[in-house]
């Protein structure tokens, strides 16, 4: 009888060429995406220095590129939002860094503390929020690279759970 707790492997796996890949300079999976940012969140070294706070604008700044993608850090006063939008073409991963943020979507609210990750496919409409009283830090990759995002008008579910 087989089962799954009858695999055993013999001998060193890493000797077994064809199962080896070499490292990947740069992600390429959604996956691998969402592990850049967790990478990133990890190492605050590598963006705290770089946070500024705007009272009268949304703070961004482009961390990093590779082919095909782009890593954006943003910070949120209370109160700041983005409006409710979609990324035009691009995939995305968010990643809040630093205090809270909600997303709204026609669906309802979502609570995003800090090391909460969202991932979204091209076309996803949402609008995200610092309604909490401390200022807030996020990270977003962008795969394609963002080229656009387009606004939209607000939606009766969204508007309710503004």
């Amino acid at each position: 009888m087989n089962s799954d707790n009858d695999l055993q492997i013999a001998g060193d796996i890493l000797e077994v060429p064809h199962l080896l890949q070499p490292p990947r300079e740069h992600p390429s999976t959604v996956a691998e995406f969402a592990g850049l940012a967790r990478s990133i969140a990890a190492d605050r070294s590598q963006w705290e220095h770089l946070v500024r706070y705007d009272a009268s604008s949304r703070w961004y700044h482009r961390l990093r590129t590779g082919p095909g993608y782009e890593v954006w850090l943003l910070s949120w006063v209370p109160g700041q939002a983005s409006g409710l939008h979609d990324h035009g073409g691009s995939s995305g991963v968010l990643t809040v860094l630093d205090g809270a943020l909600s997303e709204h979507t026609e669906r309802g609210t979502r609570a995003l503390g800090s090391g909460a990750q969202r991932v979204f496919a091209p076309g996803y409409v949402h609008e995200v929020v610092n309604d909490a009283l401390e200022p807030a830090v996020s990270l977003h990759i962008y795969y394609p690279g963002l080229t656009e995002m387009p606004m939209h008008a607000a939606r009766c579910a969204v508007a309710e759970t503004v």
